[in-house]
């Protein structure tokens, strides 16, 4: 049992690193920009408040080798993160940063170990920290419940991507695995949650997928056909084509398959070439147009 540990511990290892590194493409276009634009640096804040903490965990645990390494590693992960936060964000979001970090990564951090280490003793000292450790991690599990609302009021996965989801979902099994085999219910609990959140989200990305596509597809096939319909106005506009021929074109509904009202006799022709003409280059739509003044002139219509 004890080598078995070691392993699904190696693997938690590996797949909570794979975790941790994951925001490097984002924080890589952060420096290329030099500008952290629209993302929120508190997910990083209170990671980096959580790995802290399961670092001094770990320390404290005994055989808790395999814990603070990973949570040692996504301490430094998210410091850099935090950093380039503090160096790249606009100046007003740089103060609000700055006062995150000095509350919550130096002083509530300091404070946790300070009492820890000084007013508790023995096994109380693993209880205070471990009970800090399991809640942050419930609530980092939960955070992406909007998301999850978001993917059930719009019917869309876009939000709420798979590979983030799968890995999260797999950390926590892994880490799940590993408390049931050393026995540690503050490592068990809080992952057994991001198990089941975890299974939640994938089991709406694969309830919703399809239907983002298919909301997809509709919505493009709907612009397309707004495009064609302003297409082939512009083109009556910029040849001065009659008020009765518009009003023809505005009941045409070709979202329910409804067909353009016949224009008058005299137009039928010539409102045929425009459609035809929304599809030629330019060089061909003045040619049609030529032909078709020849036609309103009252000069034959050559086949």
């Amino acid at each position: 049992m004890a080598a078995l540990s070691i392993i699904i511990g190696i693997i938690g290892n590996i797949i909570s690193i794979l975790v941790f590194a994951s925001p490097i493409k984002t924080f890589l276009q952060v420096v290329k920009k030099k500008s952290t634009e629209n993302y929120k640096s508190i997910p990083y804040i209170t990671t980096l408040l959580s790995t802290s903490l399961w670092t001094f965990y770990g320390l404290l645990k005994p055989g808790g080798l395999l814990v603070w390494t990973v949570n040692g590693a996504g301490v430094i992960f998210q410091f850099i993160y935090v950093t380039l936060f503090l160096i790249y964000a606009p100046n007003h979001l740089k103060v609000k940063t700055a006062k995150l970090v000095g509350i919550l990564n130096v002083g509530f951090l300091g404070l946790v170990i300070a009492v820890t280490l000084l007013a508790l003793h023995g096994s109380v000292r693993l209880t205070f920290v471990g009970v800090l450790c399991a809640g942050l991690t419930v609530g980092m599990y939960a955070s992406p419940l909007s998301a999850m609302r978001l993917v059930i009021k719009t019917k869309s996965v876009e939000f709420m991507p798979f590979f983030l989801s799968f890995f999260l979902f797999l950390n926590a099994g892994i880490w799940s695995a590993y408390a049931v085999l050393v026995q540690d219910f503050f490592i068990g609990v809080p992952n057994g949650v991001g198990v089941l959140l975890g299974s939640a989200q994938l089991i709406l990305y694969a309830v919703y997928k399809n239907k983002s596509n298919i909301i997809s597809t509709k919505s493009t096939d709907k612009m397309e056909e707004e495009g064609c319909a302003h297409l082939v106005k512009g083109i009556i506009q910029m040849q001065g084509f009659h008020e009765d021929d518009e009003e023809a074109l505005k009941n045409l509904t070709l979202d329910k398959g409804r067909s353009l009202p016949k224009p008058p006799v005299n137009r039928q022709y010539s409102f045929q070439r425009i459609l035809k003409a929304s599809s030629l280059n330019p060089y061909e739509v003045h040619s049609n147009w030529a032909h078709v003044d020849d036609v309103e002139s009252g000069e034959k219509i050559h086949p």
